[in-house]
């Protein structure tokens, strides 16, 4: 099995069941009665409909067609880090079109709307259009997008103004077996609805984002639905379904949607004009997992362990140290250090959380102030231009803040913050939080350091680099 991005949903099974559990909240039928499934009394009750609801919700669900530019992999190269560098010379093509099929939710009048990243990112020059549910289409772009999280805003151009759109509801006010309406663009075959339930919340495990608290869903969801709405009974949003759970691609009734409430954050972050935020703890985090709940004699193994506090960032000001076990924020359990994460960006910068955490067996309750990373200083951070393989990244010395930001172990060193659009560093796919380790025999150990070394005029670049837990050498010509 494995998760993989939704990009739509079959039919949802066990209809029959559907009905008698509806005509039992109806009270049309009594236990006694579903038990010896006898017919429904009245023509009223086999006609209990969504429809008011799809009705509703429906027309802020649009269909999201994105294609793009990317680099194509020469022929005999392998590994990721082989790119474009070396097309130029041997005169093989650099690029080739790609195309997305997701969806996306209207969440403002105005044509602001709610999709995946990984629906839009599909290229340097993505081209997007919308298809709205009343087939009128729109050319579209991107205001703001996040890999982490998986969320991209969009804004319609053109219009009157007075698109269809979608309101939030509270993503905190769910529970498990709450009935849920999936709409998105399966297959591409065009709008389709799916019901089910809430199958689990909080879910942390899915993918490799940070910031994770998804909500799992029995309705069914399917390669196309990437981007679309799950809805509640009242018609409004509380979901952008994002992934499944799958063997084979198609749905098995285990998908997942990210939380309203997160999604809304990064809505006001894009109409507002500001840059998204989050707060900075000032410590590392790991899991707890069984092994290390028997070794700190907890009754379970949920919660997040403080493997290190930054001398000067907030945990150690709020009085948290490494051993702590952080098992709630403001009032809700956490599972694991990505579900404390999500519960500290969604309350957001400026505000103060409680957190329940335990020391040496003890409970323990603080007041932990949000606060914002540092900026990152004049002589930590650089903008790499020149004749070489670096062209175009940002870079910087690896403090404190920044590890914490990429979400990396490492303390010290150099790392890539992001690459320019269309440079050599990008079509050598060197990529946010590549940590540069050594260019030919020397020692990476501050952007002055590189600096210098790149300023040398040489016929071969012997680059080493550490990506997550793989360390790569390449052999790049001058």
């Amino acid at each position: 099995m494995k998760v993989s991005h939704a990009s739509g949903p079959k039919c949802a099974g066990g209809t029959a069941l559907l009905v008698m559990l509806s005509l039992l909240l109806l009270g049309g039928l009594s236990p006694a009665a579903a038990q010896r499934k006898e017919p429904p009394p009245s023509r009223a009750a086999v006609q209990f409909s969504y429809a008011p609801i799809v009705k509703r919700a429906a027309p802020a669900v649009v269909n999201v067609y994105a294609r793009g530019r990317v680099a194509a992999q020469p022929p005999g190269l392998s590994g990721e880090l082989f790119r474009d560098f070396f097309r130029d010379r041997f005169g093989m093509s650099s690029e080739r079109v790609q195309s997305a099929l997701g969806s996306g939710v209207i969440v403002s009048p105005d044509g602001v709307i709610v999709t995946n990243t990984h629906v839009v990112k599909v290229g340097a020059t993505s081209e997007i259009r919308v298809v709205l549910a009343d087939r009128r289409e729109f050319d579209a772009r991107i205001v703001l997008q996040d890999e982490k999280t998986d969320i991209a805003i969009l804004r319609i151009d053109g219009g009157d103004g007075k698109f269809p759109s979608l309101q939030f509801d509270d993503s905190d006010n769910l529970e498990v077996g709450d009935l849920v309406l999936a709409i998105g663009n399966p297959f591409g075959v065009g709008q389709t609805v799916t019901s089910g339930i809430i199958s689990a919340l909080g879910r942390s495990e899915i993918g490799r984002a940070d910031i994770q608290s998804y909500i799992q869903t029995d309705a069914a969801i399917n390669p196309g639905n990437s981007g679309g709405a799950l809805v509640d009974m009242s018609g409004r949003l509380i979901g952008i379904n994002t992934a499944i759970y799958s063997g084979s691609g198609g749905s098995h009734g285990v998908g997942f949607a990210i939380p309203s409430n997160l999604v809304r954050l990064y809505v006001e972050s894009a109409l507002s004009g500001k840059k998204i935020q989050r707060p900075w703890l000032g410590a590392r985090l790991d899991s707890i997992t069984r092994e290390i709940a028997e070794g700190l004699r907890l009754s379970r193994s949920s919660g997040a362990l403080v493997t290190r506090v930054h001398k000067d960032g907030p945990a150690a000001a709020a009085g948290i140290e490494p051993g702590d076990v952080i098992t709630m924020v403001d009032g809700h359990e956490v599972t694991d250090a990505r579900a404390v994460n999500y519960r500290l960006a969604t309350r957001g910068i400026g505000h103060a959380v409680q957190i329940n955490l335990i020391r040496k067996g003890r409970a323990v309750a603080l007041q932990l102030p949000l606060q914002p990373p540092p900026q990152i200083g004049a002589d930590d951070v650089r903008n790499l231009t020149g004749n070489h393989p670096f062209d175009g990244a940002r870079i910087a010395n690896l403090v404190p803040h920044v590890a914490d930001e990429l979400d990396l172990d490492e303390a010290g060193g150099i790392v890539v913050l992001s690459v320019r659009s269309g440079s050599v560093a990008e079509r050598l796919n060197f990529r946010p939080g590549d940590i540069i380790i050594s260019i030919g025999d020397q020692q990476v150990t501050s952007v002055v350091d590189l600096e210098k070394l790149l300023a040398r005029r040489t016929q071969l670049w012997r680059i080493v680099v550490k990506r997550g837990r793989q360390v790569v050498q390449l052999q790049i010509p001058g």
